[in-house]
């Protein structure tokens, strides 16, 4: 009999429930799995299909990623041309814009995910949300004072909370464990590449708009990246699928069932209503809220994310080099493009290998001797290596993401709730580390790299943890468990360890 044990391939439902072989399979007849698609070579030929044309259109998340990204994080490069000033920006009220932002995207991810796992129609909430945030976006441009940007900065967090946990969700409705690390690697590259983007198309705005019709060229920046995501956004509703029990209009039959078969043969249980709880008004956030490994994962990942916490001032650590704005967001470049290269490879080695705890951890390591560079020295090179150590640490925080789509495997309900909760508790990091970086500070930042290298080793302690206690409790569930009144089910703790 075999068993999901920490990542190792799963059985099928018949075997985890215990039921005796049938006779006429034991007699060679094929009446396996695969005989609905016409064999296991025509299964394989399917699957692939299946595959491509998946990717194809989840492809598109990488761009919606990217302008996501580009939105929040505009605010930084316009500081470089004026922003703070025509604001009349005083004190720490520039870190407050930052900060206020991740105020709204906590408010709405867990609603946010709940009500996409209602509706089953990713297609068009996650564009819709788009085009709010777009235009919001654009709204930022038309502010003149600190009140009209925190109001504006709010509720762009508060819009933009929809995409990031919809889309791991959306991700981990249609590939098994062992696809789902690489295509988290390609969607969180969305907003490693935002960075490098951004600060391209930053720079050629911000040189090249000045008083075009009267307008700052930093006004200039949030109005064309907020019309841009709206063009994308009406895109993205012919594109993108939705879940793969409502996907006719791009699936044949026999491709459905394919899509629902794997999901249910990689956990030894199925994806649709029959894996949750028919008792409950809310499905799932009971028992999200009930698991200890939550709360565990939610503050390993707020920690990470303030030692992450520089991506938001990447410009501004960058202009510590003494360059002008516009070399200085040039330079912002190669460190995001290293970034991602080194993402995607960690990543693919996380899914061949099934092992995601070494490859959250080495790149944190990594991480820290950066810090600890930018710590020791002014020398222009030294600091220069130190961005491009320190951003790579982003390949470990997408692998983190992967494992926590692991460990919350079934049912749908609950991986909803527990995704949008560990993603929006987090974002407490985020708004500490808004704080994190005070212009008094600079320009060493000693103290900002300081806390930064606190908070990656006690995100590496946390997982550290986690992980002898999930192969403790694997290692327990070698055999089906019985639920009362459930008959056997298996209960997968922590795949891909």
């Amino acid at each position: 009999m075999r068993h999901t044990v920490l990542g190792q391939s799963s059985a099928s439902v018949g075997d985890l429930v215990g039921e005796e072989p049938d006779t006429e399979q034991d007699q060679g007849q094929d009446i396996g799995p695969d005989a609905e698609f016409g064999g296991p070579e025509a299964r394989l030929n399917l699957e692939r299909k299946l595959l491509r044309k998946l990717d194809m259109r989840m492809s598109i998340l990488v761009l919606i990623y990217i302008l996501n990204y580009v939105d929040r994080n505009n605010a930084a490069a316009a500081r470089l041309e004026g922003f703070e000033a025509d604001l009349h920006l005083k004190g720490q009220q520039f870190n407050t814009l930052l900060g206020i932002l991740y105020v709204g995207y906590i408010l709405m991810q867990i609603p946010s995910n709940m009500f996409l796992n209602y509706i089953g129609k990713p297609s068009i909430y996650l564009p819709a949300s788009m085009m709010l945030w777009g235009a919001i976006s654009i709204l930022t441009g038309t502010t003149h004072n600190f009140t009209g940007a925190l109001l504006t900065r709010f509720f762009l967090g508060f819009v933009e909370a929809a995409f990031f946990p919809g889309a791991l969700f959306l991700l981990s409705k249609w590939y098994k464990r062992s696809e789902l690390g690489l295509r988290t690697a390609y969607l969180s590259c969305g907003m490693l590449t935002s960075n490098a983007f951004g600060s391209l198309l930053a720079s050629g705005i911000l040189s090249g708009m000045q008083g075009k019709f009267g307008f700052a060229a930093w006004r200039w920046l949030f109005f064309i990246e907020g019309a841009l995501t709206i063009l994308v956004a009406v895109v993205a509703v012919f594109v993108l699928p939705d879940f793969p029990q409502n996907s006719h209009w791009f699936l044949s039959e026999e491709e459905m069932r394919l899509a629902e078969l794997r999901m249910q043969e990689d956990v030894g249980i199925g994806d649709g209503d029959e894996t949750e709880c028919q008792d409950s008004r809310f499905p799932g956030l009971l028992e999200a809220l009930g698991d200890w490994r939550v709360y565990w994962l939610a503050v390993a990942l707020a920690s990470l994310d303030f030692s992450l916490s520089f991506n938001a001032f990447f410009p501004t650590l960058t202009a510590t080099l003494g360059y002008s704005p516009t070399v200085t967001l040039l330079l912002c470049v190669p460190p995001w493009a290293f970034a991602a290269v080194v993402a995607l490879a960690v990543s693919r080695h996380s899914d061949m290998t099934g092992e995601r705890f070494f490859h959250i951890v080495i790149p944190l390591l990594i991480g820290i001797i950066g810090f600890t560079i930018a710590i020791s020295t002014m020398r222009l090179v030294a600091r220069y290596v130190a961005l491009f150590l320190m951003a790579q640490s982003y390949s470990g925080f997408i692998c983190f993401l992967a494992w926590t789509s692991n460990i919350f495997a079934r049912p749908p309900s609950k991986r909803a709730v527990a995704l949008a909760f560990i993603n929006a508790f987090s974002q407490l990091g985020n708004i500490a580390g808004s704080y994190a970086w005070q212009k008094s500070w600079g320009p060493t930042y000693a103290h900002s790299y300081a806390m930064c290298i606190l908070t990656s080793g006690l995100c590496i302690a946390m997982c550290f943890i986690l992980k002898q206690v999930l192969s403790n409790e694997n290692e327990d569930l070698e055999r089906p468990k019985f639920l009362g009144g459930q008959g056997y089910r298996y209960i997968l703790l922590g795949s891909y360890s």
